[in-house]
């Protein structure tokens, strides 16, 4: 089959039109029944730089067929289907001036992926049509025969190959920039050896090289070991995902600046992290629902001014926030944590941490924790060490750190706030009561609560 007799040749733009539903700016609002590319004749009779604007810029997955395997579906292959597309955005938009990058569209479906997606174009979105999350977990440990639907639907993909589903890289100057994925399903189907295991080698989207202005919303990540990993992130926004049932949720890694994670309902399996940056500045994470049952919640390494604000946190095991690695001046503020207990017998006790680690582990100068509510809730059968007084806040080491007016409800009598002999300079200010507080410093400033 020749490229002329598997393309058709644009309408004129006069007679080109996208149906936009209500929520214009989202994947929902670009019509599925987008143009074809341009024919290889008309393609060729344009100059570069004209080329690059008359060719196309909305793919429809379910439409294109690959010259040298045309019997390849996107519902076969669809990482086949999508790295072709990709090949065809690089051919037909040479010109450095004017390279105005494409969307690929999955419509709601249910598509295979046995081809790893390699994208290495700037200013691509890819967009489905509704994240179709669906909790694997619950189906794998219930008994389904009277289910509406056992598996996750929407804009439907499939991992059936092992490491990163979408791996974005490029090598050069500049570094990859404006990339979207939006409200489609990446679906690891299965763990093993049981389902419980959070390990089969897969990555739903893994950015190995530095990024710029790069958007992940509506996405629905599920059964991976690691949902999203993304190195070197500048200005990334992460932001009304739902993310669970992964190894791990977000990995933010290398370094990174000016991030905002937001909005978005995550949890993680127990031996990874829910969220976890190293080396950033200026990360927001706010306003996300996190919950059960990743080794921590939120953990930052060598992290410095950022905040963590507004989150709800539910975490069944200690340690549910961690500052590490000299984290400084950071801030911690008006989050709702909930310590329970874990109740799946699987996975008591796989963490290995004691309550006297605390719920929030700080090691870091001049870091603020203000504000916040703890809810601890743990059977006192459960407390280990057992008998011992369950810590909420420990700061283990660095300078010049203040907790203020933190409020703590717990079942059983705990420490509030722990500062350990290697801290200096700290204040603790109105957040529990003088048998609350214990400092082993010498020169920590305590304001216990009236």
């Amino acid at each position: 089959m020749t490229m002329e007799q598997h393309q058709q040749t644009v309408p004129s733009p006069a007679r080109r039109r996208l149906l936009f539903g209500a929520a214009a700016a989202g994947a929902a609002g670009l019509s599925a029944a987008v143009a074809r590319p341009l024919s290889a004749d008309a393609a060729a009779a344009g100059s570069t730089s004209t080329v690059s604007f008359q060719a196309p810029t909305v793919y429809d997955v379910t439409n294109w067929r690959i010259p040298t395997r045309p019997k390849i579906t996107a519902a076969a292959d669809i990482g086949a289907i999508m790295n072709d597309i990709i090949r065809d955005i690089k051919t037909r938009q040479t010109d450095p001036d004017a390279k105005p990058g494409a969307v690929i569209i999955i419509p709601p479906g249910d598509y295979e992926l046995h081809s790893q997606v390699v994208v290495d174009v700037s200013f691509l979105t890819i967009a489905g049509y509704g994240h179709g999350f669906t909790s694997l977990g619950i189906a794998y440990n219930s008994d389904t025969s009277g289910w509406h639907e056992r598996k996750p639907g929407g804009s439907h993909v499939k991992v059936m190959t092992d490491g990163p589903a979408i791996l974005v890289h490029r090598d050069g100057s500049p570094r990859l920039s404006g990339i979207v994925f939006r409200d489609f399903c990446l679906d690891g189907l299965s763990f093993t050896p049981d389902q419980n295991s959070y390990a089969n080698g897969k990555t739903g989207i893994e950015v190995s090289s530095d990024n710029d202005a790069f958007h992940i919303t509506g996405m629905g990540l599920v059964y991976l070991e690691h949902g999203l990993v993304i190195r070197g992130a500048d200005a990334l926004r992460v932001h009304d995902n739902f993310i669970v049932e992964c190894g791990s949720c977000l990995e933010m890694t290398g370094a990174g600046q000016a991030t905002l994670v937001t909005n978005n309902l995550m949890g993680a399996g127990p031996h990874g992290p829910t969220i976890l940056a190293e080396n950033h500045e200026g990360l927001l994470i706010s306003g996300n629902n996190l919950f059960p049952r990743g080794r921590s919640i939120v953990e930052l390494h060598g992290c410095v001014r950022s905040s963590v604000t507004a989150n709800r946190m539910q975490g069944f095991y200690p340690g549910m926030v961690r500052l590490v690695d000299n984290c400084k001046e950071n801030l911690l503020s008006a989050n709702h944590f909930r310590r329970a207990a874990e109740s799946y017998q699987p996975f008591v006790d796989v963490v290995g941490l004691d309550d006297l680690f605390g719920v929030v582990f700080v090691r870091g100068d001049n870091n603020l924790i203000s504000n916040n509510l703890f809810a601890y809730d743990v059977p006192p059968n459960k407390i280990i060490p057992s008998g011992g007084q369950p810590t909420m806040i420990l700061v283990a080491g660095g300078d010049a750190n203040v907790i203020a007016t933190n409020h703590v409800v717990c079942n059983v009598a705990s420490q509030h706030v722990v500062l350990d002999g290697s801290t200096t300079r700290s204040k603790v200010l109105d957040s529990g009561a003088t048998d609350q507080i214990t400092s082993y410093a010498a020169d920590a400033a305590v304001r216990p609560t009236p």
